[in-house]
């Protein structure tokens, strides 16, 4: 593949997100719906794009950070309920005109929220109650729940559309007791908020490892977020990856040792022989970090891994492309299936989420079959 532009491109598969959207679903009951979350532009891949072929999909909710993440959904077109995991207090007035529905992590969050419904005459709006079971960040302890029961029942502007909380290592192994500490917690208090409501709350505990490790517990709801990105937490092979960087080769260059070092700081050395070397058009302005530069990293160049010579610069850095059939204008994948995302976030001691959110705006996304 040759792109035609001078710049990167995000590349979204179509067929990806639909693969591992079908393959969490499989290990669901047919009742339970799903939330796929879009919040960091889509970890990365481009929110509004992600969220049109959720939507297709099948998907029953949307989950955002930030209000105005949910906003940018709403005036794309996106009609799928949107829940907003980290409403604040200042933005109730836009998470109404828009129809986004706020998580509720304490009394005074939801106290400022009664009063701009009241101002609005508006009944009954939807709000999902945030609960603590271990993660200490967000949500009502059990120590809370008396009053936030005694709120409940007495404020007909606030209808609770579900209940949820966020399992702090569901991921790994050796932290199974706790996890399931904290699902114990959040059956405990869950319930005794269904015992003050006229009606019945979705509830949801499951994030994507959870799925995968503690499908039994996925209650009416479950939370997909980095799974429907290609990353497993039990088997990436299982998964395909739902975006790939690419970029072209802008030019290439016969050196010698006589030439001396590649890139800032002199740090590619050329050495004996002939080099070839490819620059291409992206570097940590763009989110391919610096730690990346210097040979610690193989990008992929026409089925060959090829290793950075030199310092990852702002708007460019450079490949040793010797031995390799490569040209102007031919395509170099930064990350996709190989190498993963999981690749390059193991070079830079991190995690896949970091990988894909670095991933700059002025990265066009682009949807591809």
């Amino acid at each position: 593949m040759t792109i035609q532009t001078p710049h990167a491109q995000l590349e979204l598969s179509k067929s990806g997100m639909l693969h591992n959207y079908k393959h969490f679903r499989s290990k669901l009951k047919d009742s339970t719906k799903m939330l796929i979350l879009v919040k960091a532009n889509g970890y990365g891949h481009g929110a509004v794009d992600f969220a049109r072929v959720m939507e297709e999909a099948g998907a029953d909710y949307l989950g955002v950070a930030f209000p105005v993440e949910g906003v940018e959904l709403k005036k794309a077109g996106i009609k799928l309920p949107v829940l907003v995991l980290t409403s604040g207090t200042e933005n109730y007035p836009e998470i109404i005109e828009y129809g986004l529905e706020p998580g509720m992590p304490n009394i005074e969050a939801l106290r400022r929220l009664r009063d701009e419904l009241r101002k609005a005459g508006r009944t009954a709006y939807p709000v999902h109650i945030k609960l603590d079971t271990g993660m200490h960040r967000l949500g009502f302890m059990e120590k809370d729940l008396p009053a936030l029961l005694d709120f409940l029942r007495e404020t007909p502007e606030i209808k609770v559309q579900s209940i949820y909380s966020h399992l702090a290592a569901s991921d790994e192994s050796q932290h199974d007791e706790f996890t399931l500490g904290q699902i114990a917690l959040y059956e405990k208090m869950s319930s005794r908020i269904l015992e003050v409501l006229p009606y019945r709350p979705i509830r949801h505990i499951l994030n994507s490892a959870g799925i995968e490790r503690f499908t039994e517990y996925q209650y009416d709801m479950v939370r997909l977020g980095v799974g429907i990105y290609g990353i497993s937490a039990v088997d990436d092979s299982q998964l395909r990856p739902a975006a790939a960087l690419r970029c072209p080769i802008l030019q290439i260059k016969e050196l010698g040792a006589e030439d001396g070092t590649v890139g800032y700081g002199r740090h590619g050395k050329l050495g004996p022989g002939i080099k070839h070397t490819a620059t291409i058009c992206v570097g940590y302005a763009d989110g391919v970090n610096r730690h990346l530069g210097r040979g610690n990293a193989k990008f992929c160049v026409n089925g060959k891994l090829v290793p950075t010579i030199g310092n990852i610069c702002m708007d460019m850095c450079m490949v040793d492309v010797t031995g390799v059939d490569a040209k102007v204008g031919d395509t170099v994948t930064i990350f996709g299936e190989n190498p993963s995302a999981r690749d390059l976030a193991g070079i830079l001691d991190t995690i896949p989420y970091e990988i894909f959110t670095s991933v700059a705006k002025r990265i066009k996304r682009v949807v591809v079959e």
